[in-house]
């Protein structure tokens, strides 16, 4: 009885020796048959010993799959070669169409072995820094196999979609229209400064890495071994590198040191006011730290000046076809309010608001920290926060940043402390911390507002303040923060609490809480660690395990 062949579908990435792996070499230094482009086997013939080597042309691809399955039918154990993955553009696909017409099943026919390799779209973003951050698809400009017609209803979804979008055979000696059309599309939804990256051969000898912008893109050289890589509308160049934030509007702010949002604002109208869409208006500051409004002004918009000029050139009315609009893209906008640090209790005005600015389509959540956590879809999140602002809200970030959590000061009739606690969150609120960083405050030595059992508490007794640091706040070790000082004066208090947050800031390891940076290191700014941790004795279970 014949022995089954076997077939491996190999990507092998880039091409380069240190980006293919261990199992794409074993895959094909085992097998007894290597078929593939044969630029591709140029590529790989430095792992090749003994095989015999098939090589065919740019267009043979079915061939050379039918060839692969009929030497693994007569027993051969056959390598299919592909760079990048072979299941991206590659010939897994295709081989396997080539074993069902065949009557290919898994449990009797010749064995199949997908070996993945790196893809051009994750090679090339290595090479441009970090824009694949987000969501992001490929679209193949190649109109061999698909439609062009198909092709282009493709880019014009992503590009609506704002995803980060890779090209794959963007251009060829005879097929060049296709990458021109592919730009005029995404122009009608992305500004012309979107980043764009230009890398050929990846990783091989003849590397060629570009970054220009969409409206610049095709004043360079782009060819088949070209990937472009388009950003969507929140990638931004940093150091001639392509970086797209991990999320769109989603915390408040990422500042350290001051909370005022800052988005990205390329696609607003106020920042392209040469745009042929503009309406009359002039932008103005209404005093709230990085908002803008516009006021409408009576004004010919640029649009109406072209066609006037167009008509007295020309002696006719021009009629101009409808101008092209840069989408704002509506992504979720996540922050916390409250009343103040001291203050709790909310105004109508202030619900009224809530209930506005959420809409239907967010969601508000009350936490334990009387806050509230809003979450809202919106292209204009700078509207938001001054809505807010204006009816006396306090913004705060949310995520691994720090807090300030203080007790309501029994209604203002214990009001000596609440100005340090204002103090503290003036400098330290919002910052952003190694892990989530909660400082309790409690006006009094009652501490019925639990600042013992936050992060670093703070309570305010006989005119002084006490302080504790490291609590565990919930599990089955949980335990209140370490009496680390008394009576510290008022005027040294936000120095110490400040020395405290910056040590650990700079210190700690990434999500690592300050309960256990303090029992790693022993001592945060001269007070030392005690290990306080109570030892659970647990029963063992009634069936012995």
């Amino acid at each position: 009885m014949r022995e089954k062949g076997k077939l491996f579908v190999v990507g092998f990435g880039p091409g380069d020796f240190k980006h293919i792996t261990q199992r794409a070499v074993e895959a094909i230094q085992e097998s007894d048959l290597v078929i593939g482009y044969k630029t591709y086997v140029e590529l790989i013939e430095h792992f090749l010993g003994e095989q015999t080597v098939v090589s065919t042309g740019m267009t043979e691809e079915v061939s050379r799959a039918q060839e692969a399955v009929k030497q693994a039918e007569s027993g051969k154990k056959v390598a299919v070669i592909s760079s990048g993955d072979a299941g991206v553009y590659g010939m897994a696909g295709l081989i396997y169409e080539v074993l069902i017409e065949k009557g290919w099943k898994e449990a009797t026919g010749v064995e199949v072995e997908i070996v993945p390799g790196i893809s051009a779209i994750n090679s090339c973003a290595s090479l441009l820094g970090a824009p694949v951050m987000h969501d992001s698809c490929t679209i193949s400009l190649s109109d061999h196999l698909t439609p062009w017609e198909l092709i282009a209803k493709r880019v014009e979804a992503a590009a609506q979609a704002d995803f980060v979008i890779a090209l794959y055979n963007p251009r060829s000696g005879r097929r060049t229209r296709q990458i021109i059309e592919t730009q005029k599309i995404l122009l009608q939804y992305r500004s012309p400064e979107t980043p764009v990256g230009l890398v050929k051969s990846a990783y091989r000898d003849r590397q060629s890495i570009v970054i220009t912008s969409l409206a610049e893109m095709l004043n360079h050289d782009i060819g088949m071994l070209t990937t472009v890589i388009i950003g969507n509308s929140s990638t931004f160049l940093y150091d001639n590198l392509m970086i797209t934030p991990r999320g769109y509007q989603r915390k408040y702010t990422l500042n350290d040191e001051q909370q005022p949002l800052k988005p990205h604002q390329r696609l607003q109208k106020e920042a392209e006011p040469w745009a042929l869409d503009q309406e009359g208006s002039h932008t103005t500051n209404d005093g709230a730290v990085g908002v803008l409004t516009k006021a409408p002004v009576k004004k010919q918009t640029s649009l109406d000046m072209a066609r006037k000029a167009l008509a007295i050139v020309s002696g006719q009315e021009i009629s101009m076809p409808a101008p092209i609009v840069q989408q704002k893209i509506e992504s979720l906008f996540e922050l916390a309010v409250s009343p103040g640090v001291a203050n709790k209790e909310f105004t109508s005005k202030q619900m009224i608001t809530l209930a506005e600015v959420v809409g239907e389509k967010g969601r508000m959540e009350y936490t334990p920290n009387h806050k509230i956590v809003l979450k809202i879809p919106t292209s204009e999140p700078e509207t938001i926060t001054s809505q807010l602002q204006e009816a006396g809200f306090l913004l705060s970030p949310v995520g691994d940043v720090l807090s300030i959590k203080a007790c309501d000061f029994c209604d203002g009739e214990k009001a000596e402390p609440i100005p340090y606690a204002d103090e503290l969150q003036r400098i330290l609120g919002g910052r952003l911390m190694p892990k989530e960083l909660n400082i309790g405050f409690n006006g009094c030595g009652m501490a019925c507002y639990r600042a013992v059992m936050e992060d670093i508490g703070i309570v305010f007794r006989k005119g002084k303040f006490d302080l504790f640091l490291g609590a565990k706040p919930v599990g089955r070790t949980a335990h209140p923060g370490q009496p680390v000082a008394e009576g510290i004066e008022p005027e040294a208090l936000v120095g110490i609490i400040t020395n405290i947050v910056e040590e650990y800031k700079e210190n700690a390891h990434p999500n690592e809480r300050l309960f256990k940076y303090f029992k790693r290191v022993k001592q945060i700014q001269g007070y030392p660690y005690r290990d306080i941790t109570p030892v659970i004795e647990i029963e063992p279970a009634p069936c012995g395990d």
